[in-house]
Parts: structure tokens; C-alpha cells; sequence
């Protein structure tokens, strides 16, 4: 059992997974159970863990934060992706060795780990990953074309840099020796903004004023540094050992954990560190074996590629979505989780956000009416650079040409496809939803950001083997939109031998129906077609949930829809259904694509968004079984330009369930990948039973008083 007595470290979660033992919190004795201590590395909070762990002689084990932390700051209250943990010493500590300096020492890497090694390092360079991550990256403007070096400040008494042989006078060494070494290059200092603005110290501000240094202040991403720079000057930053993965020449002026192996050029020696190492032993014992690596949202550990993963993602959504944002008639509880999706959230100070709501434009989206009056209220200073989003069943016509007018660009808001375990109509706050710059993915009359990505998108082999996987999980999981429903499929008692056609009812009001179903219009003209077309087969009907709880209009007439169907369903959950049927037909429900990723084939009777890839049989998109007459609002070639493309399953998978949606944590509100939203799905649905009564009350009332 370890002891701690850190409220810091207290706040961890899940931090018997990330140690791997028991532990246990302690105000002032840490009990007889007790067999080691932890604390926060070598920082002054942990001054009285080490002492106690020195007179009762027990272990110290520091604990620090992971090379690769979070998309935010730890200080502005993001959760820790990764953290180390040292029984020896800690990594920053060059006066004794530690676990990590052990480890590189010994470097007993395969062959295998070092491929993985590489592959990580790739990956970071790839989606540009740091240890935090919330700067801007984007391109620095520089006034000429000369080359530059990069000298790193760091906080003033940084424990690394203490503990890693250095001072004040060696971080002007540095700096003047940037400038020797580099007589044709621009030197150009990182500071910290908060040195700037006076609310922290650093050690080189006054000295590169003086030296006539290029100061850069703001808040930019490291790989945008590393960018524009041919060498970089460190003393103990882990900026130094980016540089390194991004292929720079790195002078080392203290003694950082990634210093006196031969990758840097270093003013300070150690002794221990006598032997020659690649990069990639470096990044394997660092990245790979030193780091503890941990799902935030799920409290699961995780591998390295998987928090890559992760952090990418919302390191994608934060540059897609930054800007200031106003929503346009949303309903009351809608608001509540809508600016999560958006990367916003709300500020504490719900006074300030009515006095000035154009200044929280990283905290809030501003909710508006979706009308062009509300449109010219928008705070003056932000108008210009407002995007607008709404729920897309409820764009008007009006408000979308007055967005036009004032030169806004207009977003539609849907739910995702993997969406709640419960329903919408049931106020269940959903872990996905789409946002579409275009249009929306079940309008076909228009192009969609959907259709675009399924059109253009090269899908590599990595992004096709991820979509493998989820796919596979989705059907082992029987995960779905709503994932709701008790019964077994064997109460059906189905008879052998006969072809079965699930046919998925839809909720006919829904402007699902308006846009991607131009000829069928309602749940029994669909099971006429259905029938009409199969005679012998045996038909099983399910109805859409939204429509049996009440909420929504869809229901059949009540005579001459029996013959129509075989089997009524109404309490078995989609996927269960999926694996007694043969076929599925349908307008455009979901259920079609939920086939799809199960073998099934799927015969459309409209034009959903997985229609015209090749994957199912389209009946309005094949001259041969296109329904004669003339169909409004649909231009066959003109869909089929769009479309048209083959693609493989997983290339659709990954284009709608990866690529299109966007995820949120319920609890946290931040971004998460599709792997955590589905792994949160699976935990969720055990507890749904416990959560039932609630929602069979909220349908007793809101059936009796607010239906219209």
C-alpha cells in the first residue's frame, strides 16, 4: 500500500490504476499498512512525504507528470493523460540516477520495441504533439528570410533546472554563445507570457532585451517554434528533446534526462551517462517503459498510441472549432451540452456572460433566436468572425439566407450516430453529435461535409485498420444509436427456412424524411413496398423507439398495416434484431448503415448517407428499379456525381463514425475520440436499468401535457 499525504495528488483519479497498488491518503500518521510513500517528485509540496518516508524508513516514490500530459495545462484543471513513476529519483534529477537514467543505461530494446519507438515518434510529428498542447499552431510570420535559432527560457527556480546543474548565469552562458555560434542567424528567445506580463520570472528576458534578441511572448506551439529554427538552445526543457524528434541540432546547457547521450551537444558531463544512444532507445525508455499512460474518461489504462490518439483528436476539434460561436434556437436543455461539443464551456460567472458575453469567446457560446434580428445583436467586435450554429431539423429557409446576408457562415448541429444509451425524447444528453459546414448528412437534396469526406478522403491503411477495429467492437459490443430495448431475439420464434426482412420504422415528421426520401413518405407506404417487392419473405417491423415511447409521429393506421408485416417489435434492441435477420429495408434509417457493418444486405428505398458507395442495393439510384413517375426535389445524376465512388466498408466506417462526429464526455464536457465514446457507451448501458424509472415518469408527463 502506498501512503500519501498530497491534497494535490489526492485529486488524481484513478490513481490506484496509474500506481498499481493500493493507496491510501493520510493527514498525519500514514498507518502500519503502509509500506512506501509518494509524493510529487522533488517539489517543495513534497517535502514532508519525503521526510516522513525517510523516519519511518519507508520508500519515497516520486510521481511526476507524463512527457505527453494533455491537450490543456494541469494548472487550468485538465485531467493527466500520463504521469511517471520513480522509485530511484526522478528524471530532472541529474545529481543521482533514477529510473528513467537506469533504463537508458541498460537499453535491452528488441527489435520489435524499437519499431514501435520509431512508429510513436512518427506520430507525434504527425499530428504535432507536445506535452501540452492548447497553443495555436499555426504558422509564425517572420519579417525576412534568415535563418534563426531558438534559445528556451524557463520558469525562474524550476526544480529541473536546479536539479539539473544549472543557474542564472548559465542561461546567459547559453544565450551568449547562441549568438557566437549562430553570427548570420537570428537569435530568438521562448519566453513565458507570464514573464512578460510580470507575473512569473524567468532568467534570459532582461539579457535578450539587452543583446537586441528576438523575444517571442505569446503563446505558440512548439512545433510551430521548431518550424522556423535550424538549432535549438535548452538547459533542462523538454523543448530540447522535441527538438530532437523534430530533427534539430539541440545544445544542452544543464543536464536534462535526454543529455550526455550523444544526441546533443552538452556543456555539463555525467559520469553515468558514459555510453552512446540512439533516439530511439531514448524514446523507449522515456515514452514506452518510464511513462504511465491512462484514459482520463474511462479510468482504464492505456498505451502510448492510444493517448497519442486521444490528445490528437481534441487537439484537431480545438483548431476546427476555435473562434467565437453563437447558437441560434436551441431549446433550454440542448444549451447545456452544446458548448462541449464546441470546445467552449460555460463561464463560472453567469452575470459576467450576460454583461459581456462577446469577451468569453474560449469560455461560452452565446445562444441567440434563430432570427436575423438576433443576428444583428451579435457584440460588434466579434460579428465578423461569429460562426453560427443551429440544430438542423429546425434551419429555416429565412434564418439561413438572413446568415448569408450578414456574411456569417451557418453550421447545422444533429445527433451523432453512436449516440446515448437512451433517447433523446427522453433528455438524455448525448456523448456525440455531427456539425456540418455544408449542410446535414440525411439531406441529400444538397452536398454535406459527409459526403465530401466520403467522396475525397484517401483512406490509408491506418485509418482503415482503426475502422476495422471499431467496426468489429461495435457488432462484439452490439452497440447502436440508442441502445435501448430488453428482450431476446429468440422470443420471436422466427421459423426456419424462410428469408427474414427487418424493416426499421422511422418518425415521419423528422427532416430526415424531407431530405432523403423523395419518393416513400411514411412507414406504411414503405412496408407496401416492401411487401409488394417480397412476398414470401417474412417480415419483421420495428418501429422507432421515439415513435413507441410516445414522443414522435410515425405510428401505423390503425387497420390494413397487420398484413403487412409478420412480427411486431418493439422491445428488442437493433443490433439483437440484426443477427436473426437476412436483409434490412428501409427509407433512410440508421439501421441500414448498423447492417452494413454486420454483412447484412441492405435494400434503400430513399437516399440515406451510406447509399451510392457501392455497399447496398438503391433503388432510387438504379434506372432499372427506380419507381416510375416523377419524384420531386430528386436529380438522380446529380447525386450520383456526388457519390458514386466504391469504397470498402471500413472506409465508410471510418468516414462516419470517426471522421464526421464529433465526441464529448458527458461528465467533463471535453472531447474524446470514438474508442472512449464507445467504451463509455458499454459502461453506461449496464447502469441504464438503474436510470429507468426516472425516465418512465418523464414520459408519463410529458406525453400528458406536452404533446402537441
Amino acid at each position: 500500500m502506498i501512503g500519501y499525504c498530497s491534497p494535490g495528488i489526492r485529486r488524481i483519479p484513478y490513481l490506484e490504476a496509474l500506481l498499481e497498488v493500493p493507496c491510501r491518503y493520510f493527514v498525519r500518521r500514514p498507518g502500519a499498512a503502509v509500506s512506501a510513500i509518494a509524493g510529487w517528485g522533488l517539489k517543495p509540496t513534497a517535502n514532508r512525504a519525503r521526510r516522513i518516508a525517510a523516519a519511518r524508513k519507508l520508500p519515497y516514490i516520486a510521481i511526476e507528470d507524463g512527457f505527453l500530459r494533455s491537450l490543456d495545462l494541469g494548472v487550468a484543471g485538465a485531467p493527466a493523460h500520463s504521469v511517471v513513476v520513480d522509485f530511484k529519483g526522478i528524471y530532472y534529477d541529474a545529481t543521482r540516477p533514477s529510473d528513467l537514467e537506469t533504463l537508458i543505461l541498460e537499453a535491452d530494446f528488441g527489435a520489435a520495441e524499437l519499431a514501435r519507438a520509431r512508429d510513436c515518434m512518427a506520430l507525434l510529428r504527425q499530428h504535432r504533439l507536445s506535452k501540452y498542447n492548447c497553443a495555436t499552431d499555426r504558422a509564425i510570420e517572420w519579417p525576412d528570410a534568415r535563418p534563426r535559432v531558438l534559445v528556451v527560457d524557463q520558469t525562474f527556480g524550476d526544480a529541473s533546472v536546479v536539479y539539473g546543474g544549472a543557474d542564472e548565469r548559465r542561461f546567459v552562458e547559453m544565450l551568449d554563445a547562441a549568438q557566437r555560434d549562430n553570427p548570420h542567424a537570428e537569435v530568438c528567445v521562448k519566453v513565458h507570457p507570464d514573464v512578460v506580463a510580470g507575473k512569473k520570472r524567468g532568467y534570459l528576458l532582461d539579457a535578450a532585451r539587452q543583446r537586441g534578441c528576438r523575444i517571442l511572448a505569446g503563446d505558440i506551439a512548439p512545433w510551430a517554434l521548431l518550424d522556423a529554427v535550424e538549432s535549438v538552445y535548452a538547459v533542462t526543457s523538454q523543448l530540447g528533446f522535441e527538438a530532437l524528434l523534430a530533427g534539430r541540432k539541440v545544445h544542452c546547457f544543464g543536464l536534462p534526462f535526454y543529455a550526455g547521450w550523444g544526441l546533443t551537444d552538452d556543456v555539463l558531463d555525467c559520469r553515468r551517462r558514459n555510453v552512446a544512444r540512439s533516439l530511439e532507445q531514448l524514446f523507449a525508455a522515456a515514452y514506452l517503459r518510464y511513462s504511465r499512460y491512462i484514459n482520463p474518461y474511462t479510468g482504464e489504462r492505456c498505451e502510448l498510441e492510444d493517448t497519442i490518439r486521444l490528445i490528437a483528436e481534441q487537439k484537431r476539434l480545438r483548431e476546427r472549432f476555435r473562434g467565437p460561436w453563437a447558437g441560434a434556437g436551441f431549446s433550454a436543455w440542448k444549451r447545456r451540452f452544446v458548448p462541449g461539443f464546441l470546445g467552449k464551456h460555460r463561464s463560472p460567472d453567469a452575470g459576467a456572460q450576460r454583461r459581456n458575453p462577446g469577451a468569453l469567446e474560449n469560455q461560452a457560446v452565446q445562444f441567440i433566436a434563430a432570427r436575423a434580428s438576433a443576428l444583428a445583436r451579435l457584440p460588434a467586435a466579434t460579428r465578423v468572425a461569429t460562426q453560427v450554429v443551429t440544430w438542423a431539423s429546425g434551419l429555416t429557409d429565412a434564418f439561413a439566407a438572413a446568415c448569408d446576408r450578414a456574411g456569417l457562415d451557418l453550421w447545422q448541429m444533429e445527433d451523432g450516430f453512436l449516440r446515448s444509451v437512451g433517447l433523446g425524447a427522453d433528455l438524455v444528453a448525448p456523448l456525440s453529435l455531427v456539425l456540418d459546414s455544408r449542410g446535414i448528412y440525411y439531406d441529400a437534396r444538397s452536398p454535406s461535409d459527409l459526403e465530401t469526406i466520403l467522396r475525397e478522403t484517401q483512406f490509408d491503411a491506418a485509418l482503415l485498420a482503426r475502422a476495422r477495429r471499431l467496426r468489429e467492437t461495435l457488432v462484439r459490443s452490439r452497440l447502436s444509436k440508442y441502445n435501448v430495448g430488453t428482450a431476446r431475439p429468440a422470443e420471436l420464434q422466427l421459423p426456419a427456412g424462410r428469408r427474414v426482412i427487418l424493416v426499421p420504422g422511422q418518425v415521419e415528421s423528422d427532416a430526415s424524411i424531407a431530405g432523403g426520401s423523395p419518393a416513400l413518405k411514411s412507414n406504411h407506404a414503405l412496408l407496401r413496398a416492401v411487401r409488394a417487392g417480397n412476398p414470401d419473405a417474412l417480415i419483421v417491423y420495428k418501429p422507432h423507439p421515439d415513435v413507441v415511447v410516445g414522443a414522435r409521429l410515425g405510428a401505423l393506421p390503425e387497420e390494413g398495416g397487420e398484413p403487412l408485416f409478420d412480427r411486431l417489435v418493439t422491445d428488442i434492441a437493433m443490433p439483437q434484431l440484426l443477427e436473426v435477420a437476412d436483409e434490412v429495408h428501409t427509407l433512410c434509417s440508421l439501421s441500414g448503415f448498423e447492417a452494413l457493418l454486420r454483412g447484412l444486405k441492405v435494400v434503400t428505398y430513399g437516399l440515406p448517407f451510406y447509399a451510392g458507395w457501392g455497399l447496398s442495393e438503391d433503388l432510387l439510384l438504379d434506372a432499372d428499379t427506380m419507381p416510375s413517375g416523377a419524384v420531386q426535389d430528386f436529380d438522380r445524376s446529380a447525386i450520383l456525381a456526388r457519390r458514386g465512388r466504391q469504397l470498402h466498408l471500413d472506409a465508410l466506417v471510418a468516414g462516419a463514425l470517426i471522421l464526421y462526429p464529433v465526441y464529448c464526455d458527458p461528465e467533463s464536457g471535453d472531447h474524446i475520440d470514438v474508442e472512449t465514446a464507445v467504451r463509455l457507451l458499454q459502461v453506461r448501458r449496464h447502469r441504464q436499468a438503474k436510470r429507468e424509472w426516472g425516465r418512465t415518469l418523464y414520459r408519463l408527463f410529458r406525453n400528458r401535457f406536452l404533446r402537441r
